[in-house]
């Protein structure tokens, strides 16, 4: 089953044998016109200079920017979001602005809010409680240059709660009840849901419309489509069905730069 919907590369886990201001170039030599990001740098409010030469990287090498998270944390040891995590919301709240100036200057309106690991010390209550606060925050930032908040459900042996579409939907409910906020959309990432026993399926059919972004890679391994057995083009092409119309982001982990898009055309790439 085929379908028409636009992929791009997810510069922080593809091409990363690449220094990363060189991967946005990367992306667009191999025929993507698109990328995103992971937060692209190690503290939630970077000096002024860093912002300037991602900002830089990405225009010079003329991709557009369509995805881009808040600071999660040391996501390589296993942070997975600071959105309701007491000792560190303050790191959230000063990285929103940062996030969404970025996204200002590069047109990009999607910026995926990790939720946050449970942790000692504080109840689940309050850490919920806490996560509407913060997404109420971010989505205000977000909403002011037209932009959508990201929640996502994500897999792994990490303490992180949202596991299924409907736990983030229910956040994502929890948050518009107390804020008002309408600019917050579910992140499909159809490996994580996958993987994690959602039924994908049927989650498209029931919340196409809730989707705001969609990211892929094949299970086992999060290797590239076609080395696993998800059925991600039929799963695509059930989205566009949908009415879909956004991007679908390429995040997997590939053995290295050569052969890492070999599964899919050229002429399927821009």
């Amino acid at each position: 089953m085929s379908h028409a919907l636009p992929y791009e590369v997810n510069c922080s886990i593809l091409l990363t044998e690449l220094p990363l201001l060189e991967r946005p170039a990367a992306a667009k030599a191999a025929g993507f016109d698109a990328v995103e990001f992971w937060w692209p740098f190690d503290t939630a409010v970077p000096a002024q200079r860093d912002v300037d030469a991602f900002v830089r990287a990405v225009e010079d090498a003329g991709v557009r920017l369509v995805g881009l998270n808040f600071f999660a944390g040391d996501m390589p040891g296993g942070d997975r979001g600071l959105v309701s995590w007491p000792e560190r919301s303050g790191e959230f709240r000063d990285n929103v602005d940062v996030t969404v100036a970025i996204g200002e200057r590069l047109g990009c309106t999607a910026f995926n809010a990790l939720y946050g690991n449970r942790v000692d010390g504080a109840s689940a209550r309050q850490q919920d409680e806490l996560a509407v606060e913060n997404l109420s925050l971010a989505a205000k930032a977000a909403a002011s240059i037209g932009g959508t908040v990201l929640v996502e459900p994500v897999s792994g042996p990490q303490p992180y709660p949202l596991r299924t579409a409907a736990d983030a939907l229910a956040v994502i409910d929890r948050v518009q009840a107390a804020s008002g906020a309408t600019n917050l959309g579910l992140l499909a990432d159809l490996y994580h849901l996958a993987v994690n026993g959602d039924d994908v399926d049927e989650v498209i059919a029931d919340h196409v419309d809730r989707i705001a972004h969609v990211q892929i890679a094949d299970h086992p391994g999060r290797n590239e489509p076609g080395t696993g057995s998800l059925p991600l083009q039929q799963q695509l092409a059930a989205l566009e069905r949908g009415g879909y119309r956004g991007w679908v982001g390429l995040e997997y982990k590939a053995g290295g730069q050569a052969g890492a898009f070999d599964w899919l055309p050229r002429e399927r790439r821009s």
